[in-house]
């Protein structure tokens, strides 16, 4: 098997095999990502002009909110995060992190009128809404899937997803919230030919045996989530260290914004580095990154490409970006692409908001199992 630094970009010809992960709700980072965007979803509900910026921090029973909020909402951050930490699922007795056992300190302030003068349209320099930081932002889409998403992580949300499903079913009482998966894919010729790999580590009850895990996950968890991708050959890891009792935020830190890869394509698009948890959509770093991921999708959906990625660059407090540049990995007539993403979108951060209705509580469905291939998101649309 031929092998190169980035398959991403390879020659069609090359043979390679890519991998992706994905995380449960349960994973104490999601925790963070979680919380945050319900605390963003409560101020949008009841004022879609605030501006908020929240960054979450969890470690045993304790919750940490800080950032900066402006919002004529006012919004119970204790009684919230309490029911959040409840419907992800942390309600066992002998958790530390449990609903009714947390220590929840709360430090936010409102955000920074230097900020708010260059995002504002109303005392912006341009007159419109400006880019609420400077940063790159990119997007991606190719033809691999229904979804227009890489196959690889695609899969590994697939298979995370199912994992929570079945414990919140009953199907398997043992399971417990935090959960990793992994996905690996055969690729020739550029298109994904098989699964090789799949690694799943869930946390569980101390009742339950390996083998018992073990086997619920090859006989129920991964035929369901493959679906067709499924064949009798996959090399399946289940729980490789033997146990996964300790987890949570009872027994790990989580923090916002450590899952961006997950977040968006698995590493098989770029990324620009900034998180989407717990921001509103004047933050670029977000509406910026959801509106690059349509405009690829719409380029591959013309039939200009079969893969694209779509990149935007800002500068705070100004409407126009930096730049948009259109890459379509050798697989489409770029200059075609670049012409149509110029004539048909406007990346300015008012016409984003406006085009995608996003001044609306609908990101606490974003945080979890990716933000893009949900088809009832508006940039999926």
């Amino acid at each position: 098997m031929s092998t190169v630094l980035d398959p991403t970009r390879a020659p069609a010809a090359v043979a390679y095999t890519f991998t992706s992960e994905s995380v449960s709700e349960g994973h104490p980072d999601k925790v963070c990502d979680t919380i945050a965007d319900s605390i963003l979803d409560a101020h949008l509900a009841l004022d879609p002009a605030s501006r908020v910026a929240c960054e979450v921090l969890v470690k045993g029973n304790r919750v940490v909110l800080a950032g900066e909020i402006t919002s004529s909402a006012a919004v119970d951050y204790e009684a919230l995060v309490k029911k959040v930490v409840e419907e992800i699922g942390y309600v066992d007795a002998d958790q530390d992190f449990r609903p009714d056992n947390l220590e929840i300190h709360v430090f936010l302030s409102a955000q920074a009128a230097e900020i708010a003068q260059g995002v504002d349209a109303d005392t912006s320099l341009s007159g419109e809404q400006g880019a609420g930081d400077q940063g790159i932002m990119f997007g991606y889409a190719t033809d691999e899937t229904e979804e227009l998403m890489p196959l690889p992580i695609l899969l590994s949300h697939k298979l995370a997803h199912s994992l929570a499903e079945h414990r919140r079913n009953g199907s398997a009482p043992w399971l417990r919230p935090d959960s990793k998966t992994q996905v690996s894919v055969r690729y020739e010729n550029g298109v994904p030919v098989a699964v090789t790999d799949v690694l799943v580590s869930t946390q569980h009850s101390a009742d339950v045996d390996r083998e018992t895990i073990r086997q619920f996950v090859a006989l129920n968890v991964v035929p369901e989530a493959l679906g067709h991708w499924y064949h009798d050959d996959i090399n399946l890891m289940v729980n490789p260290t033997g146990s996964f009792v300790q987890g949570g935020p009872s027994a790990d830190a989580g923090v916002t914004g450590r899952k961006i890869i997950v977040d968006s394509y698995g590493g098989m698009g770029r990324h620009g580095g900034g998180a989407f948890s717990g921001k509103d959509p004047s933050k670029v770093d977000r509406s910026g990154a959801y509106f690059c991921r349509f405009v690829a999708r719409e380029v591959v959906k013309a039939g200009l490409a079969k893969r694209a990625e779509v990149q935007v660059a800002y500068a705070i407090g100004v409407a126009q970006p930096v730049s948009v540049k259109v890459d379509t990995f050798g697989t489409g007539d770029e200059k075609k692409a670049e012409e149509f993403v110029r004539a048909n979108f406007d990346f300015r951060p008012g016409a984003i908001v406006e085009r995608l209705n996003l001044l609306r509580p609908i990101y606490r469905q974003t945080t979890n199992y990716g933000h893009f291939g949900k088809p009832y998101l508006p940039w999926e649309a």
